[in-house]
């Protein structure tokens, strides 16, 4: 899978390595999630952009606390 265009050309804050797409995991109210995230290289550092924070990942957290 191929980077995003907003996150080609991107390096780690923490360490300056380059990004790849992984399976990342979350944990939230009990249930467990996989999305594929950019994700330095060498120290795992996952990049969540504002839009998937604000946008996907709240509208999915209000559904699982409307349960």
């Amino acid at each position: 899978m191929s980077l995003p265009v907003e996150t080609t050309g991107w390096s780690c804050a923490a360490c300056g390595g380059e990004l790849e797409i992984v399976k990342v995991g979350f944990t939230y109210m009990k249930g467990n999630f996989e999305v594929d995230l950019p994700a330095c290289q060498e120290c795992g550092q996952v990049l969540v952009s504002e839009e998937l924070a604000t946008g996907k990942m709240a509208d999915a957290e209000r559904i699982l606390e409307d349960k």
